[in-house]
């Protein structure tokens, strides 16, 4: 069972709240109460961090109680509680971070904001895992390439998305990440990437979408963004830089669209 024990106000219902959302078994106490018997953590400020030497000790901070309480989860959850982080890639990769397999968070944000929300959780758990969905090849190459100091997994994602009934719009994404978290996948430190001319063509196309003349960017800077080295916005900024000419950068014109242009997730893992 999990005990809070503090004095501080905005800690206490911090954390209270919390636990209470999550369903979590707790009781509280005064810092300088006898613990129940059956505590397996402690989630106290600060000030008493050397108070409960027998037993696991979670240090909580006013301003973030849901980390202190992931931690406590965690804790009380034993071997079975390692933290695995699901990422389902893609334009808003979904991300579900899961303590053993109980799902304690889960985001879906811009790609260009991904890899700092999957570090920040990563940096806050004991050996965790990564676990990154093989689909949206360019993006899932880009995710891999810019974690860190963090053990990251490819997964065949295949069949991950579920079906989403009425009411669920906005959180196959989300429930992807938390599937892939659940499977296992090979250890990889880098993903290269040769980009086929449709997933060129559709780099292409989001440049057009967000220049303001209606130009898209030409062969070199679209591989460049798909090599994660430049963002669309810095490609769009060095196309204006050097000035139009030479290819369909610099027209008006729309260009063809190749068969086998890709959407963000592929189309293997639905089927």
């Amino acid at each position: 069972m999990i005990v809070v024990a503090t004095a501080d106000f905005e800690l206490y219902h911090g954390v209270v709240n919390e636990l209470r959302e999550r369903g979590s078994e707790f009781t509280t106490v005064e810092p300088n109460d006898e613990l129940p018997e059956r505590v397996a953590v402690v989630v106290t400020g600060p000030e008493h961090a050397d108070s409960f030497p027998d037993v696991t000790t979670i240090v909580a901070d006013p301003d973030d109680p849901r980390r202190a309480v992931d931690q406590a989860l965690t804790a009380v959850r034993g071997d079975g509680g390692r933290v695995i982080i699901g990422v389902d890639p893609g334009r808003k990769p979904g991300i579900a971070v899961l303590a053993g397999d109980v799902v304690v968070a889960a985001f879906q944000v811009p790609l260009s904001d991904a890899v700092d929300v999957i570090q920040r959780e990563a940096n806050e758990a004991a050996a965790p895992i990564v676990r990154i969905g093989d689909g949206s090849r360019l993006q899932s190459a880009s995710l891999v390439n810019d974690l860190e100091d963090v053990t990251v997994e490819l997964v065949d994602e295949t069949g991950t998305t579920p079906y989403l009934g009425t009411g669920s719009r906005g959180m196959g994404d989300v429930l992807a990440a938390a599937n892939i978290a659940r499977l296992e996948g090979e250890v990889v430190e880098t993903r290269q990437i040769d980009p086929t001319a449709g997933e060129l063509q559709v780099i292409k196309d989001r440049s057009r979408e967000q220049s303001d003349g209606n130009r898209a960017i030409d062969d070199l800077l679209a591989r460049r963004v798909a090599a994660g080295e430049l963002s669309i916005e810095e490609a769009l900024s060095e196309h204006r830089t050097a000035g139009s000419g030479g290819d369909s950068s610099g027209s008006n014109e729309e260009l063809d669209q190749p068969d086998e242009a890709e959407d963000d997730h592929g189309s293997d893992r639905r089927q």
